[in-house]
């Protein structure tokens, strides 16, 4: 059964990190959304903007970025019809995996959730093929046994229309944060209004003290053309 993701993220005051994956009900359309919340300084002190081949995090005041390691990254980067959507520096690891003709599982495997004690976020990965097909992973560890990554690989051979995956770092607030648990949420895509309305959606449905950016784009399969929508809650308005 397909949650509805609106309700799902309204439900979730901290999802931390979260991607969704699907086609569009006419199965024209593949849809991919990426967003970012925050509940430090450092980590809402942030916005997206576009790069020569996806997006990445960028901080909104310079000045006040205490530590950028964990916070500033590539989050979508595109490679020869693919498209790789993460939370961290692990996007360009894959980068680097696929053109040396490897993959995404073999880039995966040479990574571990992030080491930010006592949260150890889960390292969240997405893979868009060229047929649509696609894939997702989680590194997390086991229990919040830091000696231990436990690698998660899902795969999605066919993109079904109206319907998508979510994957988000937590399962709510807390301290620790409860990292994601289960597979992928399977969830309902709705862009009847276009992938604008949709992100719109997606954006308020976020809870608005910790969301900080967000990113949606829809790719016409047929086509190959491309539309896409920056929301960033440090820029008034959303940039097309």
């Amino acid at each position: 059964m397909k949650a509805d993701i609106e309700q799902l993220l309204r439900a979730n005051t901290y999802p931390g990190r979260g991607i969704i994956i699907g086609l569009s009900e006419d199965g024209a359309r593949s849809i991919l959304a990426y967003f970012i919340m925050g509940r430090s300084l450092n980590s809402r002190n942030r916005v997206f903007e576009r790069t020569f081949d996806g997006i990445r995090t960028k901080a909104f005041n310079p000045e006040a970025m205490s530590d950028p390691s964990l916070v500033i990254y590539n989050a979508i980067r595109s490679f020869n019809g693919l498209v790789i959507v993460t939370n961290g520096d692990q996007t360009d690891t894959i980068r680097e995996y696929l053109a040396k003709g490897l993959d995404f599982h073999s880039a995966l495997l040479t990574r571990e959730f992030e080491p930010d004690a006592p949260n150890y976020t889960p390292r969240i990965s997405g893979l868009i093929m060229p047929d649509w097909s696609y894939y997702l992973s989680v590194l997390k560890t086991c229990d919040n046994d830091p000696s231990c990554c436990c690698r998660y690989f899902y795969e999605y051979p066919t993109a079904i229309p109206g319907a998508g995956r979510f994957l988000s770092t937590y399962m709510g607030d807390g301290n620790p944060l409860p990292s994601f648990v289960g597979e992928p949420v399977p969830v309902n895509i709705s862009i009847s209004g276009g992938i604008g309305d949709f992100a719109q959606s997606v954006w308020n449905s976020l809870n608005y003290e910790n969301k900080v950016s967000l990113y949606a784009r829809e790719t016409h399969i047929f086509t190959g053309k491309s539309s896409d929508v920056i929301f960033n809650k440090n820029v008034s308005n959303a940039v097309r």
